[in-house]
This record gives structure tokens, sequence and C-alpha cells, in this order.
């Protein structure tokens, strides 16, 4: 099941994009993916949702969007500002 190793890979992602000290504020992340990438979708996701809601994240959640092609791509993350 190589899409644990790649939900692994997009939480890196996520790291290196909002930090470490601020993972419990990941809301969302939101992933591309194509089709034709060579992975199971449904299993991606299953693989996110437990990660993301998961320490050091706890309250993040996947948005996967199907596309045609074979994109896999990172394409935003959400992160609760505290209302600032």
């Amino acid at each position: 099941m190589h899409e644990l190793s790649i939900a692994f890979d997009i939480c890196r992602i996520t790291e290196e994009h909002v930090g470490a000290g601020d993972l419990a504020g990941v809301l969302e992340v939101g992933v591309e993916v194509g089709m034709n990438a060579g992975i199971e979708i449904d299993s991606l996701e299953f693989c996110l949702e437990a990660l993301l809601g998961a320490p050091p994240f706890g309250r993040g959640v996947p948005k996967i969007e199907r596309l045609q092609g074979d994109e896999l791509r990172v394409t935003y993350v959400e992160v609760d500002d505290g209302g600032s």
C-alpha cells in the first residue's frame, strides 16, 4: 500500500509549509490526484484522514480533488490563525 507513504509525504510537505509548531492548527489540506496517477484515491484519503486527525495534527481533514491525467500535488493548506 504505497498510498500510506504518499500520505506521509503530503504530511511532510504540510509541515514544511506551516512549520512544526503550527501543525495542530491545520484544518484542511487540499490535494489534486489524477485518475491515472496510479494511486487508489480512496485509500489515500483514508490514510490522510488517519494522519491528519492524530497528533501532531489533530483536526485536519483532506480535501481531495479528482482530476483527469496523472497529477498529484498539494494545492493548499488551511490553518486556523486564531481569528486574526
